[in-house]
């Protein structure tokens, strides 16, 4: 199957096909006798390999053919004509992730304890879930079918992991050969047929970074707008990365490299009337540097990368305080309890909190977690584990506490160590509740 052309992956190959999961009561493939457990393995006689095949091949489709692969081991031919957007009402199995073969120096599953979550593990380089989520491939060994994939069924935008525009440097810093570290063929192929890109560059001091970074954001900003943004994060070492070719991210490095970047960027507005290159916002913490302004950012086109979060945080807090100053306003509180969150966010979330508090009445206190579970150079809010939190429990004030939703597993209630929030609430002698900023806002808003 496709998503396991490369080693080493997974080596069962998955039954052809894609599985159905749900069935929605009263819908048209409820009226075709679908049911979970079943796999729809060919559309008007083309392969099915995943959900996505399945949603293409049947967009604007009337008339069609359906080969069925029921659960009970028939193979069901059915033939329809369903009405101009008429919805199947099924759901599908997650897609399996394509594996990585690159052995990147700064591979984030080198830096993991061993008894981190199994999925942690997982090291995907997968041209749908780039497209879905937004997730970074290097396309170092992308096939010619995925190729023709993204550019017939427009899987736009593409993220991709460039790290180096000269080849020696980008080979060196993947852990393959020069032959599969160039892509810059494929890539030119990509933007001839209108596919946007996001480039991603990890930053590695004294491998791509000072005149290495220059070339390779100017080369970039040469194919824009198909190439759309470029986004710089430093690279993050937890205790467990000990390859002495990589060097830790210090203030004086991020103070230097944002006076560098600031002149392109500068260029950059000039010439193409966008900032197209922008440096994590842990560059910017760690530097002690404020953060830009939400003009800086634009649509924040990277933000999911951690650029201009911290930004957008700001801008809607400060909403939430106009509101509260508003002479209309009433908002009194007399909320007390602790915020955890993150060794770099809690200085900027504090200092919000502490504003809140002084005009609603407010006691809440926002505690700076280590991550002792990483260690290193790790301290952002989303890898925070379980035992993290345990380690700040006695320090907790108030009668409840806060942690960041992102750091519970999306479709499963379990943290990085691998422990269940169920077992986290258990051991809290308060209430403990999973936010994201927005829901911690509207939390506070409309509490009394």
């Amino acid at each position: 199957m496709y998503e396991f052309a490369v080693t080493p992956a997974v080596t069962q190959l998955r039954r052809p096909g894609v599985l159905i999961s749900e069935v929605s009561p009263m819908s048209l493939a409820d009226e075709l006798e679908l049911a979970a457990g079943d796999r729809i393995v060919r559309v008007n006689g083309r392969q099915v390999r995943d959900y996505l095949d399945f949603r293409f091949q049947t967009a604007g489709e009337n008339e069609l053919e359906l080969t069925v692969k029921k659960s009970s081991g028939e193979t069901w031919e059915i033939e329809l004509d369903r009405d101009e957007g008429e919805d199947f009402g099924l759901m599908f199995e997650q897609i399996v992730p394509r594996q990585c073969a690159n052995e990147c120096l700064f591979c984030f599953c080198k830096g993991n304890p061993d008894d981190a979550r199994p999925s942690l593990f997982v090291r995907d380089e997968d041209i749908r879930l780039s497209f879905l989520y937004g997730n970074y491939t290097t396309l170092s060994s992308i096939t010619p079918d995925e190729m023709n994939r993204i550019i017939e069924q427009r899987l736009s935008p593409q993220y991709v992991s460039i790290h180096a525009t000269d080849l020696k440097t980008r080979a060196y810093l993947l852990g393959v050969d020069e032959s599969r570290a160039d892509i810059f063929d494929k890539l030119q192929r990509l933007l001839d047929n209108n596919i946007e890109i996001h480039a991603q560059v990890v930053l590695c001091p004294e491998i791509n970074d000072g005149k290495q970074l220059e070339k390779t954001l100017r080369d970039l900003a040469s194919h824009y707008p198909r190439i759309v943004s470029t986004a710089v994060v430093p690279v993050a070492l937890t205790r467990y990365n000990t390859d002495e070719r990589l060097i830790r991210i210090t203030p004086e490095f991020c103070r230097r490299t944002i006076k560098e970047v600031e002149k392109l960027q500068s260029e950059f507005r000039k010439n193409l009337g966008v900032t197209f290159a922008f440096l994590g916002d842990e560059i910017y913490i760690k530097a002690g540097v404020p953060i830009p302004s939400k003009r800086h950012y634009g649509n924040y086109p990277q933000i999911e990368d951690g650029v201009g979060m911290i930004r957008s945080f700001l801008n809607s807090f400060e909403g939430l305080l106009k509101k509260v100053q508003s002479p209309k306003s009433k908002v009194q509180s007399s909320l007390n309890g602790t915020i955890l969150t993150g060794e770099m966010f809690a200085p900027v979330l504090r200092e919000q909190i502490e504003k809140l508090n002084s005009l609603i009445g407010s006691r809440l206190h926002v505690l700076a977690v280590p991550n002792t579970y990483f260690g290193g150079d790790v301290a952002v809010a989303g890898l925070l584990a379980g035992q993290d939190f345990l380690a700040v429990k006695d320090k907790i004030k108030g009668g409840f506490v806060i942690i960041p939703k992102h750091t519970i597993k999306s479709d499963e209630p379990i943290f990085l160590d691998g422990m269940k929030f169920d077992e986290l609430k258990k051991r809290f002698d308060v209430p403990i509740y999973d936010l994201d900023t927005k829901d911690l806002m509207v939390f506070i808003s409309e509490s009394r």
